[in-house]
């Protein structure tokens, strides 16, 4: 396992490291290029983000070099409150697009922190809020269904119909098995907003999801209580009925995996997923993470099944430091892989990489900024 520093075009805005940001894959639809919408999430100073960033590539060269554009979008009208642990979901309605925010925690409100509650969190008045990509428009909607906030659930969508699964209530401390599903309908005007609450769901937060087909995906990972892991796998299947779920049977998990207290990860695509578990140990063990992959595989008649659980890799040589957060994949053309240096013999070319002495380290205070990151 190998990670290596990817390089921003020099219009970047700045992109902080993010933990639990909502993050979004929307693919390419229309003429509008693949990219990812990351919003929220925490900063390393422990503070908020409010920004929603819009991370494309910018260019893509032989010897596995890629360059990604990150635009800060702005929003008006109802804008999201700073939070983190919400989801964020891209649906199509009458041959329009918009994103669905839901859930997340944000810190308690300013007239009501005091020195001894400043860093308690709160979860999110349960609104949804729909954003307009093309005009930056977002709008707020309350829903007599959504009485509850909850965050670190799973948001599945299709066409204009979203899922959410699972998720913790931080008032109540517990994670309902409830399932909601949300149909939204562009209209001309006024979207039109339909919310539905099922009770065939899961008790589950902060689990993985990685796609096996079109609108199927297993979900594993994440936990059933606050200090039990999620052991089991589940299969899920969105088609015009519904949703359908059946229990998958799990990987041979190893020892490590079983006996750690905490997890995480993300999809690779295709049916495969990276997930990291913290080495423990007093002291503790040199290397920080055991590295896992997951996949999964289509049987004949059609059903998802669990391939296997790959030994952890310990090779961290030339490789930059693991972040908690979100796993982004950007495919890659056929004749673009004939041009890379993935195949056998070939060798990664540092002189093709950017002098960041030259260009430094510099960030942009605003959309509007003149600066030039050159100076």
């Amino acid at each position: 396992l190998k990670l290596r520093a990817i390089s921003f075009s020099n219009n970047s805005s700045y992109l902080p490291p993010l933990r639990c940001p909502a993050v979004a894959h929307f693919e390419p639809r229309d003429g509008s290029p693949e990219c990812y919408l990351i919003h929220g999430g925490r900063t390393p100073n422990n503070e908020l983000s409010s920004s929603l960033y819009m991370l494309s590539v910018d260019s893509r060269g032989c010897n596995r070099k890629v360059t990604l554009q990150c635009q800060e979008k702005e929003l008006v009208g109802d804008v999201p409150s700073a939070r983190y642990g919400h989801t964020l979901s891209v649906i199509h309605s009458r041959g329009k697009t918009a994103c669905v925010l839901f859930g997340g925690r944000s810190y308690m409100p300013s007239s009501e922190r005091t020195t001894e509650n400043w860093n308690s969190v709160v979860d999110c008045p349960p609104q949804v809020f729909l954003i307009d990509l093309e005009f930056g428009c977002s709008s707020a909607h309350t829903l007599p269904e959504l009485t509850d906030g909850q965050s670190f659930h799973v948001a599945l969508a299709r066409e204009d119909c979203v899922y959410f699964l699972g998720g913790h209530i931080l008032s109540s401390d517990c994670r309902p098995p409830r399932l909601i599903r949300l149909r939204v309908e562009l209209l001309l005007g006024s979207p039109v907003i339909t919310c539905t609450v099922l009770q065939e769901g899961l008790s589950i937060t902060s689990a993985i999801t990685s796609s096996v087909g079109y609108n199927e995906y297993i979900i594993f990972g994440g936990y059933q209580s606050e200090t039990q892991k999620r052991m089991e796998c589940t299969y899920i299947g969105l088609d015009d009925v519904g949703v359908h779920m059946e229990p998958r049977e799990p990987p041979q998990w190893t020892s490590e995996i079983s006996h750690s207290r905490t997890w995480f990860g993300g999809s690779l695509g295709k049916g495969s997923a990276l997930f990291a578990v913290p080495s423990e140990g007093n002291p503790t063990p040199p290397d920080a993470y055991h590295f896992y992959q997951v996949n999964f595989q289509k049987e004949p008649d059609g059903e998802a099944s669990i391939q296997g659980c790959s030994q952890e890799s310990t090779d961290f040589e030339d490789s930059a430091p693991l972040e908690d957060s979100e796993e982004l994949y950007f495919g890659r053309e056929p004749h673009e892989l004939e041009d890379s240096s993935d195949g056998e013999g070939a060798t990664y070319n540092e002189e093709d990489e950017e002098d960041e002495s030259q260009t430094g380290y510099w960030v942009k205070c605003c959309l509007s900024c003149q600066v030039d990151p050159n100076t």
